[in-house]
């Protein structure tokens, strides 16, 4: 039986929902169309994507292009300093970021205030490239893996947000409650207070985690040794440089023999590059998105 006491929507705001999601839509195919041409070019042959003949699905399949990739040695490389720069960094990242945090979102905590805007004081104010690269030059970490990691080893707007999820989520009367049983302020934080922070975790991971893995500026001001380039530097090189003689003779030989190689091989690249980001993401969503809330609500 139908039901007449249902609330109607308003046409006004039927017309409106009607035009948000036909909005979203055409966002959805702009954004969806390159990514969707760019995988499919990168299992297309190099004839097809020459010729523009390849759209949103694959064009004579073939998997020359990333069998080509991983026959560099360069990109292998590159590969595995690119894992290393993130997982060591995100967990130094995220280590001191949080041993910061919640101090400074502790009330009693004497001179928290002064500390705090001495801190956001560095989002406005820094020294340049030049004087960080004499820092990090005198202390002997150039053409190091540590010249990736140490200078930028914690994250201002990362601390603000921890601080602020600290200060809405973690009561005094807890640390209070916690004091009377005889926990220690260590005891404290991996105890109660890291399985509370979740979702912050995932946020702080997340973030620290994409700039790791994208990061090539530092690379290309801090690194000599090819052998410690990270992969977003290995593909800047390739796709901005061009720079595709580092393979091996026997692909160079192959190059030379397909044209359009390199084309295809730049969109693999692109694939290879972005994946485990995108692989990466869907496991942390949920406390992304509920960290997110939380900690976007200042006090």
């Amino acid at each position: 039986m139908r039901n007449t006491n249902a609330i109607r929507e308003p046409l006004g705001d039927r017309i409106l929902t009607i035009f948000i999601y036909a909005t979203l839509f055409v966002i959805l195919i702009v954004v969806l169309y390159p990514l969707l041409n760019i995988l499919a070019s990168s299992f297309s042959s190099a004839g097809a994507v020459i010729k523009g003949e390849v759209t949103i699905f694959p064009k004579e399949p073939t998997l020359l292009a990333y069998k080509t990739v991983f026959e560099n040695s360069q990109v292998v490389t590159g590969f595995a300093n690119t894992i290393f720069y993130t997982v060591v960094g995100t967990i130094i990242q995220l280590i001191l970021t949080i041993l910061i945090a919640f101090p400074l979102s502790r009330k009693e905590f004497v001179g928290r205030n002064l500390i705090m805007m001495l801190i956001v004081f560095t989002m406005f104010f820094e020294g340049g490239l030049i004087p960080t690269y004499m820092i990090v030059k005198n202390l002997g970490l150039v053409d190091t893996r540590w010249a990736l990691i140490i200078p930028k080893a914690l994250g201002v707007w990362q601390v603000i947000i921890a601080v602020t999820f600290f200060k809405t989520t973690i009561p005094n009367e807890l640390y209070e409650s916690a004091q009377l049983d005889g926990c220690s302020d260590v005891g404290f934080i991996w105890r109660i207070v890291m399985p509370l922070a979740k979702p912050i975790i995932a946020v702080l991971v997340l973030m620290y985690a994409v700039g790791n893995w994208n990061s090539y500026f530092d690379a290309l001001i801090y690194l000599n040794s090819p052998d410690l380039y990270p992969l977003q530097l290995v593909l800047r090189n390739i796709l901005v440089l061009n720079q595709v003689n580092t393979l091996s003779p026997q692909v160079a030989y192959k190059m030379a023999q397909l044209q359009g190689l390199s084309d295809i091989m730049k969109y693999a690249l692109i694939v290879i590059s972005s994946l485990p980001i995108l692989l990466f993401y869907p496991f942390v969503q949920k406390h992304f998105v509920k960290g997110m809330m939380i900690g976007s609500v200042k006090e």
